[in-house]
């Protein structure tokens, strides 16, 4: 899971991202609110830890303008203001959870999870494209009734492009969903394994199922 910190105080920041990563959640930090609605735009988060008090555009605006933008991430709102007020107004511009200073780490993971089990799509049981039948709970695949063996890696480069059929994913995004924390090599990884994924499924007749989107990267054919 991949947690963005808006956070402009670099110890609280700082003490945020080890709570995370003590707890193997991928943490990126920014120090400001148009930095955080940058990321927020651009990249693929499970979920933001945001502080009220930020330089330029604050928390409640960074949350407002992500909304606006159709930006579904969970949201928690940090803040050293306890008024109901001040909650009412956070969870008014768009945050799904409220948090005030200081703050234990228990409570604070608790409500990351927490938002985080509120924000997960619906499981989908079983995925079809064509022929190919996708089964995500019994983490096996079939085309034309023949399976076909993946490796673990393979499995979750298809999984995660399943659970997300018909939607262009960048290479980026793929990376941050599968390999996620421990990776730190390229992009072009993913290309690696979509082109195993590719030559497996020719075998038993699917092509093009998985398809090239230029300049973006791969979108698994509904």
């Amino acid at each position: 899971m991949r947690v963005l910190v808006v956070e402009d105080h670099a110890p609280v920041a700082e003490a945020i991202r080890q709570m995370l990563e003590t707890r193997r959640y991928a943490a990126n930090v920014v120090g400001d609110g148009e930095a955080g609605l940058d990321h927020l735009l651009r990249r693929c988060y499970d979920a933001a830890v945001v502080d009220v008090g930020l330089p330029g555009m604050d928390g409640f605006a960074l949350a407002r303008a992500a909304r606006a933008e159709g930006v579904q991430t969970p949201i928690l709102m940090l803040t050293a203001r306890d008024a109901v007020e001040d909650r009412v107004a956070g969870l008014n511009c768009g945050a799904d959870d409220y948090l005030a200073k200081p703050f234990a780490e228990e409570e604070l993971i608790a409500r990351i999870s927490a938002i985080l089990r509120r924000g997960e799509r619906p499981v989908v049981g079983v995925v079809e494209a064509g022929a190919l039948r996708i089964d995500l709970a019994a983490r096996s695949v079939h085309y034309n009734g023949k399976p076909v063996t993946l490796g673990a890696t393979e499995f979750r480069v298809l999984e995660y492009l399943a659970r997300n059929v018909g939607l262009a994913l960048s290479r980026e995004q793929i990376v941050e969903r599968v390999w996620d924390y421990d990776f730190d090599g390229s992009n072009n990884i993913v290309d690696v394994y979509v082109s195993q994924l590719r030559r497996k499924l020719k075998v038993l007749g699917a092509a093009n199922v998985i398809e090239t989107v230029w300049g973006i990267g791969y979108r698994l054919h509904p």
